[in-house]
């Protein structure tokens, strides 16, 4: 373990192996950070916040800081972070409410660019990336290999479909399914089609993005109302677990899906 002298550490702090701590950096109360992680100068770590292995918190960076919601009180709630996270500078992840899920979850392979903000009560997947100044309200939910890009603003409640791809700038107020991108729109994003080449990037197969592009069709292209579209699909392709995956997201979303 590497200290810095200046570096405050609470003694209820439960630090591993090999982990370094900054010059100037605060570890608060309750604190659990597992081995290999660093943690850089002024950075905080707020109470009730457990680190995993081999993240990277750097400068200025705020991890587990009291939720800006009015009705936070001070109750214990919790920031759960897993492993091998990148946490810039300036970036700000705060703890759950007792309102919510008490807790703000985020996974591994992470990486939150500077000024990037995860509110109260988030899910955060794995292999998430959130550009410069891109802001999750409370209770949003991103899913896995999400990329969200620079100024990038989610609604509460929102959730943002796995392997998704959001635009520089875009303002989201609707569910965004999975494989898509969005970009902004008039007032509110809307859908330009599916990722196509961060799909073929993460492997899919060729059947799967055909299959993929027939769906996104029929659902979005074809003048059919939802319950019309999703009929047909599973009419038509039938053991597609990439298509089965997107069609549970639609008929599971709480405040609709975002459309082209």
């Amino acid at each position: 373990m590497a200290f810095h002298p200046t570096a405050i550490i609470h003694p209820t702090a439960q630090v591993a192996e090999g982990v370094e701590i900054g010059p100037y950096a605060i570890i608060e109360e309750n604190v659990i950070i597992g081995k290999g992680t660093s943690i850089g100068p002024h950075a905080v770590i707020g109470k009730w916040t457990e680190l995993g292995e081999n993240n990277q918190v750097f400068h200025m960076a705020s991890v587990g800081a009291p939720p800006q919601d009015l009705k936070y009180k001070g109750e214990e709630c919790w920031t759960r972070i897993g492993s091998n996270n990148v946490i810039r500078e300036f970036a700000t992840i705060h703890r759950g409410t007792v309102t919510g899920h008490a807790e703000t979850v985020v996974g591994s392979n992470n990486l939150f660019m500077a000024y990037s903000h995860v509110a109260h009560d988030c899910r955060v997947g794995n292999g998430v990336v959130m550009a410069n100044a891109a802001t999750l309200a409370g209770h949003v939910t991103v899913q896995d290999n999400v990329i969200l890009g620079g100024l990038v603003a989610i609604h509460q409640f929102v959730t943002i479909g796995a392997y998704s791809m959001l635009g520089g700038g875009t303002l989201v107020g609707l569910d965004i399914p999975p494989y898509m991108i969005a970009t902004s729109g008039k007032r509110d994003a809307k859908l330009r089609g599916l990722n196509l080449i961060g799909l073929k990037r993460r492997g899919f197969s060729d059947e799967a993005i055909n299959n993929l592009k027939k769906a996104y069709k029929t659902l979005f292209m074809a003048d059919l109302k939802q319950a019309e579209a999703i009929a047909k699909i599973r009419a038509e392709i039938v053991g597609c677990a990439e298509v089965d995956n997107l069609l549970h997201f639609i008929e599971t979303s709480q405040r609709g899906i975002c459309r082209g």
